[in-house]
């Protein structure tokens, strides 16, 4: 990227976000905003595309940007709403970008202001690059805000692209994220293999077969449509859907499954997970994820799922789940992550990488959490954080690995080997192994980032004394 376009896109995602800023005194959120510049933004650059390029446009006529600019005050307002509920009700890309459409700036002078504010630029004429480079810095910035919730839906970049560095997708193979949020994964495994070949049918594979996303929140669809397609990716169809990936079994296997599910239980109203194909019946949203992921995977299909730890140690359904993870699939390493990494305060997670159709015959562990201290406001994790991660992974030949760290000379060396009988000896088959000693440590959070953990914690306390109560009640009245 040249200098210009750092500019380019340096200056735009600040204007964009002090207009977040100002709107967010007004009471609208950041997300409600970034959403309606998604719906904005696709009405402007479809306008440019007939003005610039002499195409056809692909928005109904009276319901498109021309439609909307001249307008001001509750005109403005109730036109764009119109235009809204039409183009969800369209196929292909515009139904998926517009999916479940909804006004959530409902003063007029607060739409005129980001409407004027994208009138003013060409997006079309930006390199695809700059402009997705511009679409991702905002949806990051949202991730930050805590008060959006929108973090849930953001894994840090330099995480996938470490995992994606490891699992190597090819041209020609599919990928899936049956959880996408705003489609980091699908985004970096298409970066990646992009340049592999200048064969016109496998790029047109790429753009428009290779990459699918699920996720069941609409305005997280919208999002991660309007990222890829900003991209170059799925220009004429969005490789994303709106449902929930575990409500069915999967309709086409795949060769490649890059995920970070969503943590905790399933949100309430959500249908019951009724399927004859799962390994197991458990409530367990992120075991159900798992189970998911090891049946959508071809013979050979390789997978790198960022899970929590209780996964790695749950009994009853997750042993059962684990025990099937170990016979049936090559759960070749577990890199376990530090806390301070994910925009959700205090969430301990690691990365499974496994192969289908293959028993595990051993397991390389890769310790990056003990000692380590991330936190979003001082000390972020970059990608070169995870390099020595990624070399003892060695990508270009897992088969071929080599003791990095001797464990007689270096106790504490983070990358350690456990064989299949030393782990099915362990209670409940548990995979949750660290052997570094944690020495005294010095913690780096931010007094806000501390404070943060308490309250987290103390609600945490709160709810599960209140659910005893409500217990020892029932207890009672029985």
């Amino acid at each position: 990227m040249d200098n210009d376009n750092k500019l380019t896109e340096q200056a735009l995602t600040k204007k964009v976000w002090n207009l977040a800023t100002t709107l967010s005194g007004a009471g609208i959120g950041f997300t409600d905003y970034i959403t309606q510049l998604t719906y904005l933004l696709f009405l402007k650059m479809d306008a440019e595309n007939v003005e610039l390029f002499g195409e056809e446009s692909a928005i109904p006529q009276g319901y498109r940007w021309e439609d909307l600019i001249g307008l001001d005050g509750y005109d403005l307002v109730n036109q764009y709403e119109q235009i809204l509920k039409v183009l969800s009700e369209q196929d292909n890309l515009i139904g998926t970008i517009y999916t479940k459409a909804q006004n959530k700036i409902d003063k007029p002078v607060y739409l005129k202001k980001v409407i004027t504010m994208i009138d003013e630029e060409n997006w079309l004429v930006m390199d695809g690059d700059v402009k997705g480079a511009i679409y991702e810095s905002i949806l990051e910035k949202n991730g930050q805000d805590k008060k959006s919730g929108a973090g849930q839906y953001f894994t840090p970049r330099p995480l996938i692209k470490a995992m994606v560095d490891c699992i190597r997708p090819q041209i020609g193979e599919t990928v899936c994220d049956p959880a996408c949020g705003t489609g980091g994964f699908l985004l970096t495994a298409y970066d990646y293999m992009k340049n592999q070949s200048s064969d016109l049918e496998k790029l047109d594979f790429l753009n428009n077969k290779a990459l699918h996303g699920v996720d069941n929140t609409p305005l997280v669809v919208t999002l991660a449509s309007m990222n890829l397609y900003l991209h170059g990716i799925g220009t004429d169809c969005s490789p994303i859907v709106c449902e929930d990936s575990l409500e069915k079994e999967p309709s086409t296997l795949v060769d490649v499954v890059l995920a970070n599910p969503p943590f905790g239980t399933r949100p309430a109203g959500s249908v019951e997970i009724n399927r004859p194909d799962f390994y197991v019946e458990t409530k367990n949203n992120q075991l159900n994820f798992l189970q998911h992921i090891m049946l959508m995977l071809k013979t050979g299909g390789r997978a790198a799922v960022v899970l929590p730890d209780n996964v790695l140690f749950e009994g009853n359904a997750g042993e059962t789940i684990r025990k099937r993870l170990l016979s049936d699939f090559n759960l070749h390493t577990i890199l376990r992550l530090p806390t301070g990494i994910f925009y959700a305060m205090g969430v301990k997670a690691n990365v499974l990488f496994f192969v289908k159709g293959q028993p595990t015959k051993e397991i390389w562990y890769y310790d990056y959490r003990t000692g380590v201290k991330h936190t979003l406001a001082t000390n972020k994790l970059e990608r070169h954080h995870l390099d020595d991660f990624v070399s003892c992974y060695n990508p270009d030949n897992i088969a071929e690995r080599h003791e990095t760290y001797n464990t007689e000379t270096n106790p504490s060396g983070r990358w350690r080997r456990y064989t299949i009988d030393e782990i099915m000896a362990r209670d409940k088959t548990s995979l949750d192994i660290t052997w570094i000693r944690q020495g005294d440590e010095e913690d780096n959070r931010t007094l806000a980032e501390l404070m943060t953990d308490i309250e987290e914690k103390s609600q945490n306390i709160s709810k599960a004394v209140a659910e005893l109560k409500k217990l020892l009640a029932d207890i009672k009245e029985d």
